[in-house]
């Protein structure tokens, strides 16, 4: 409503760009368009000169050569790990996990550990134009904080799993810990909660089912790796009589709160399961190729009406969270897994990078799109630079050509995060400087 009549309506904030990218409507590009932001919401999609008409704002941003998009959404992350970037490289997952990562997680985790880990972890997403994340690690209610902290949009998963760790001892301790988690952080506009159930190689049918039980009884999602390798269906079977999809559907897990990592042992039928059940994949790729997991058939799910996420895994087996990155050799690989070069096109890549995981996390009627009403998370991408010149297709130019480093500017909830590359509110000396000592206590647990 406007102040009168006669005078502009007021608003905290407009950001003018060359190129808006909304997602939804699908594919759509609006050229020399403005979004209109009061308090954390978007208020309005516009022309540039009719915004300037309309609106009295206290702050107007103008990038005429940048894409004004919605934040990336990383579906799937395990933040803290980023202290253990380059920890192991070059092997298979369970040689990966069982002799290498396990044992230095043992010797180092706890809260700082993981406080220091998300810390550097939410610098690197914010540079890269990331607004949320799906994390799934131990010490949730410090991910929480912190994420709170810094004001960075996240899904935190309470972490189930058959044996004892720093974080809890028994099956008990995790599940009470999983509902003071919830409970405490339930009702904020930034941070949600989720079971996270590491695996169905660790994780039994009591647990399965209870994690069931409590997810339909508070509304929450649940984010769990699953048919990630060929080894582990060989031994499900071996172990359950059953695929691992087909177990957890006899445990009743696979419905529209399901959030399925990984994903690239799948048959036909299961995948129309997903599709039909409400699923939401998370495609992983970089993290996939590296540990030679397998290929997600992600264009089969996208087309069979899975929504589709994507997700860059955690830094010591991807070994960054750059989804700029991460989107490209999805797109890409798409294409080889399915022997389609029309498989995955850019628009619909980016869909699934935003709107596709914010939907996969439960958020979806609140960011993953610049609509109005919803939450203004958004990313300004230059696009003026050598490398994305000439700029013949936005969508294209943001799949296959972009580089994080064209990031600009980001928003969380209306609040600047990133102004022309430089971080708000963060001391980014302080944070390298806290990586390199981590790094020394590590090397010395290693030695």
């Amino acid at each position: 409503m406007s102040d009168s009549p006669h005078l502009p309506e007021a608003c905290d904030l407009l950001i003018e760009a060359g190129y808006v990218v909304p997602i939804d409507p699908h594919a759509v590009v609006l050229e020399d368009h403005a979004v209109a932001i009061r308090g954390s919401e978007i208020v309005a999609i516009l022309p540039r000169a009719e915004a300037r008409a309309r609106f009295r704002a206290t702050q107007v941003v103008s990038r005429p050569e940048a894409a004004l998009m919605p934040g990336l959404v990383n579906a799937h992350t395990h933040n803290p790990m980023t202290l253990l970037r380059g920890v192991a490289d070059d092997l298979p997952l369970m040689t990966w996990l069982q002799q290498h990562i396990w044992p230095v997680e043992a010797a180092v985790i706890g809260p700082e550990f993981v406080a220091d880990g998300t810390t550097l972890a939410i610098a690197e997403m914010l540079r890269g134009g990331t607004t949320c994340a799906n994390e799934n690690y131990f010490f949730g209610d410090v991910q929480a904080a912190v994420y709170k902290k810094h004001g960075f949009r996240a899904l935190v998963g309470a972490v189930i799993i058959d044996f004892p760790t720093a974080w809890a001892k028994t099956d008990d301790e995790y599940f009470a810990k999983a509902g003071e988690l919830h409970d405490q952080w339930r009702t904020d506009p930034l941070i949600g909660t989720a079971f996270a159930p590491h695996a169905p190689y660790t994780v039994n049918d009591a647990n399965f089912e209870r994690v069931r039980m409590l997810s339909d009884q508070l509304d929450m999602q649940v984010h769990l790796h699953t048919h990630e390798t060929a080894q582990e269906i060989t031994d499900s079977i071996k172990l359950h009589g059953q695929r691992p999809l087909a177990r957890l559907d006899r445990l009743g897990l696979v419905n529209d709160r399901l959030i399925a990592v990984h994903m690239t042992q799948l048959t036909e039928a299961e995948i129309h399961l997903c599709a039909e059940r409400g699923v939401s994949v998370v495609h992983c790729p970089e993290s996939n190729l590296k540990l030679a997991s397998g290929f997600c058939p992600a264009c089969a799910l996208q087309r069979a009406g899975v929504n589709l996420a994507i997700g860059t895994d955690g830094c010591a087996s991807n070994n960054d969270l750059d989804m700029f990155s991460e989107n490209r050799t999805a797109a890409i690989l798409a294409k080889a897994v399915a022997d389609d070069a029309t498989a995955l096109d850019a628009a619909t890549t980016l869909r699934a990078s935003t709107l596709g995981g914010a939907r996969a996390l439960g958020f979806g009627e609140r960011i993953g799109s610049i609509e109005v009403g919803k939450q203004a998370d958004l990313v300004c991408v230059d696009l003026s630079a050598l490398e994305t010149q000439p700029l013949h297709n936005v969508l294209s130019q943001l799949v296959y050509a972009t580089g994080r480093q064209q990031v600009s500017d980001v928003w969380i909830a209306g609040k600047p995060k990133l102004v022309q590359r430089e971080l708000v509110g963060m001391d980014l000396p302080g944070i390298i400087a806290n990586a390199r000592q981590w790094r020394e206590r590590i090397r010395h647990i290693r030695a």
